[in-house]
């Protein structure tokens, strides 16, 4: 059985009148394509739950070319779905950052490394 639930300005599907379903995590993420050697990554906008080769993007903002370095970015539609709630990837984010889009410090995108424990 299927019930829709307002929630504020928001219609939740309620199933089995027990499990609420949740609203979606968008993400703006980096889809790598090309021949080998020859890479370039799009910018996308996709579901935070799926993967990014998936081919379900929901919109593609531009692309960055690493070997030219070459970068071509949608920006009023990158702001805009910022202001709606979708977060970029860390790397993302410092590409936005670089290229004076958004405002902030970059993120570190190093994993860090395990501290050993000493032994007593």
């Amino acid at each position: 059985m299927i019930l829709l639930v307002k929630y504020g300005n928001i219609f939740l599907v309620k199933l089995n009148k027990t499990k609420i379903k949740e609203k979606v995590m968008l993400s703006i993420k980096f889809r790598k394509e090309g021949k080998k050697h020859q890479k370039i990554m799009r910018v996308i906008l996709v579901d935070s739950r799926k993967t990014v080769n998936s081919g379900l993007a929901n919109e593609i903002f531009g692309w960055v070319d690493p070997v030219s370095k070459k970068v071509e970015l949608k920006k009023e539609r990158i702001l805009e779905w910022i202001s709606k709630g979708a977060q970029p990837t860390s790397s993302v984010h410092n590409l936005l950052v670089k290229q004076n889009i958004i405002e902030g410090k970059k993120v570190a995108v190093h994993k860090k490394a395990k501290k050993k424990e000493e032994a007593k």
